[in-house]
């Protein structure tokens, strides 16, 4: 049985209620929720110096646990994605923000390690649902609308996590427990949001369902892209894992990695909106490739450099790829997606970023402790330019696709 919906109408009936920047309430609602989730998200940037220093975990089972919430994190963006298809997308990001908060109490309070593995997939199991469902409402509005669309709510994703990166790094002197506790209430008041101002989006389905496996087993260039994805984002996780343990190896504390770390927050807030303009309108294959690039270099010189100032040249030259692929990650696989599976297939679009953090702090955490900084530095440079030759190869895929579907 179909469960009745109301789709909010995102055409010309409802431009006297947009806002003057021509996007409609949805876009900035969900922006809200974004925000908030991540400007409370203190635990997240955090959590590998609560594991080897709260619970004296070594560098590599932390990165291990730190996996397995990419693990609970990946099964919930497949997970996510069929829920926002089958249930509407409202009712999943509730789901997603409630169970965050229950994780969030439950990773804080375990204290064996298999208490804290099996909280550790909780946490990413549910902390992932908004994102597959939150992109797939965003893809219910017109093509036009879509590049903005999702570079707002990227935009305040990241005004929160420098929030909660700098925060984190003044409340930790107050003890690990209290960012458990203000994580989660943050993620009750992101339940609100969403009670009080997020409408449905999803239409009632005209025809039978599909399942995914066959629709992408169909599209090889999703599949590409998706392969392209997951690589790209554990070069990127690794470099992330990887920085507090370089910083804190010179001798750098956790106040100065997490001012650092704010860097790429900041950085996003600033620069994110002038970047949508300049990048927008652009070959898409062309400006994600120049992304995965910057990526490789940040990677490369936050594992050889020595300073707080070389760490911050990191941040930022990484960030600088994070800005570019945000710019047109959403849109270029929301053109991918058929009407019928778009909340699976950004299910599928989103997971690419939690394989990558089940990845990358395994590979990063392993390669630092086994073959040492140079190594991890020369690793991602070169993963950096083949992830360009990749996505430039795929390109053309792309100009097709997205003119079929415009």
């Amino acid at each position: 049985m179909t469960v009745p919906t109301t789709r909010v109408d995102t055409g010309a009936g409802n431009r006297a209620r947009r806002p003057p920047s021509g996007l409609p309430a949805l876009a900035w609602t969900l922006g809200a929720c974004h925000l908030v989730a991540r400007a409370g998200a203190f635990v997240q940037p955090m959590l590998v110096l609560y594991l080897t220093q709260e619970q004296r975990m070594t560098p590599t089972v932390a990165g291990a646990v730190v996996a397995a919430v990419g693990v609970g994190d990946f099964g919930s963006q497949l997970l996510g994605g069929w829920l926002g298809d089958r249930f509407g997308r409202r009712r999943t990001m509730l789901l997603g923000f409630l169970g965050t908060s229950i994780a969030l109490v439950a990773l804080g309070s375990a204290g064996t390690t298999p208490a804290i593995w099996a909280a550790a997939v909780g946490y990413g199991l549910t902390a992932g649902l908004f994102r597959p469902a939150g992109s797939a409402a965003v893809a219910d509005l017109p093509p036009e609308q879509r590049v903005r669309a999702y570079s707002l709510l990227y935009w305040a994703a990241n005004l929160g996590y420098s929030i909660a990166a700098t925060g984190a790094g003044v409340l930790v002197s107050r003890g690990y427990g209290l960012l458990f506790w203000l994580n989660a209430v943050a993620m009750l008041v992101a339940a609100l949001i969403v009670v009080a101002a997020v409408p449905e989006t999803r239409s009632a389905p005209s025809h039978p369902r599909r399942a995914l496996l066959p629709a992408l087993l169909g599209d090889r260039l999703m599949v590409t892209m998706a392969l392209i994805h997951v690589a790209c984002f554990t070069l990127l996780m690794q470099a992330f894992t990887t920085l507090p343990l370089l910083m804190t190896a010179q001798g750098h504390g956790a106040a100065t990695y997490g001012t650092v770390l704010a860097l790429n927050g900041l950085a996003i807030v600033i620069l994110q909106p002038p970047a949508v303009v300049v990048l927008a309108h652009r070959d898409r294959g062309t400006v994600l490739a120049t992304s995965m690039l910057l990526v490789g270099l940040g990677g490369g010189l936050a594992a050889v450099t020595q300073s707080s100032a070389g760490h911050a040249a990191a941040v930022l030259t990484l960030t600088l790829g994070q800005i570019g692929m945000a710019v047109q990650f959403g849109a270029t696989f929301a053109d991918l997606a058929p009407p019928d599976l778009r909340g699976r297939y950004m299910g599928v679009a989103s997971s690419t970023w939690s394989l990558g953090a089940t990845l990358g702090p395994v590979a990063g955490t392993a390669l630092l402790e086994h073959t040492g900084r140079t190594w991890l530095g020369a690793t991602a440079l070169a993963t950096g330019l083949l992830l360009f030759s990749a996505q430039q190869a795929v390109a053309g895929s792309l100009r097709e696709r997205q003119a079929g579907r415009s």
